[in-house]
């Protein structure tokens, strides 16, 4: 009797929104059953997620997800399976304060939101911000000094005129030396710590699970998912990707809707 065949990949990482997850936040059947074909393999599915755990722990547990999840671009690995959150690191308060004094003095006031640490951190949302749509629950912020009142996993930033490239390539201008910036959706422009990305807490779940850079696939569809693929073995952009996405992707699969990350699982895993 033969030996099975080595797995292509031991580790599968998968964004969420745009990725993952349909427009209604939903996983397709064919999509669940190619993870489910790739796990019972021997590879290990890890959704890496820009959000925070709480705006996560409701898709995963609707998905019956119980292993480890890389959120809050990294500063969070969530154990689905226990609702614990193992590590979590946060955004410098001054630091982040100081960077936006430098962001506004730039390019004019800008409309803020933040994410506050922990599993059940609150997402404070201030004037003029537009959150986007969806049952995402957040706080309404009516004292700019509440945005600095507990612990932050991030700082979310919006301008009147500016589009995302552009208000994410001026912050790093005028202070990429203070916080970590980056474009993790449509008007979702976020300042983090110092050197945090998704790749950040992917290595050290990786870790957790006894696997290796160049044992892992992941997709994704946006800049934050760029450092995600600079780590894995090879990076896999969705159709609907962000242009910067694709530029550095090795392949481009179908878009979210129509079962992009099934397309490769089901070429990579096949029985």
């Amino acid at each position: 009797m033969s030996a099975p065949a080595p797995l292509p990949y031991k580790l599968i990482a998968t964004d969420l929104d745009g990725t993952l997850l349909r427009h209604d936040e939903t996983v397709s059947e064919r999509t669940r059953q190619a993870l489910a074909a790739a796990t019972a393999a021997g590879a290990a599915h890890i959704v890496v997620t820009g959000r925070a755990v709480p705006w996560t722990r409701h898709i995963l547990d609707l998905l019956d997800y119980r292993g480890l999840a890389v959120c809050g671009q990294g500063g969070q690995v969530y154990h689905a399976g226990e609702h614990r959150l193992l590590t979590s690191v946060t955004l410098d308060r001054q630091l982040a304060g100081l960077a936006l004094a430098k962001i506004e003095a730039e390019v004019g006031p800008l409309h803020l939101a933040a994410s506050r640490d922990g599993l059940e951190g609150e997402v404070l949302v201030g004037p003029g911000y537009r959150v986007q749509e969806g049952p995402l629950p957040n706080v309404l912020m009516d004292d700019p000094g509440e945005l600095w009142a507990a612990p932050l996993n991030k700082v979310y930033i919006q301008h009147p005129t500016l589009d995302d490239d552009a208000l994410a390539l001026a912050a790093r201008q005028v202070a990429g030396d203070l916080v970590g910036v980056t474009v993790a959706g449509e008007g979702i422009v976020e300042l983090l710590p110092l050197g945090l990305t998704k790749a950040t807490g992917l290595s050290l779940a990786a870790r957790r699970l006894g696997v290796t850079a160049k044992d892992t696939v992941a997709f994704g569809d946006m800049p934050n998912d760029i450092p995600m693929f600079a780590w894995a073995a090879r990076g896999v952009a969705m159709a609907n990707a962000h242009d910067e996405l694709k530029a550095v992707a090795h392949e481009v699969t179908a878009s979210n809707e129509e079962d992009g990350v099934a397309v490769v699982l089901e070429r990579l895993y096949r029985s």
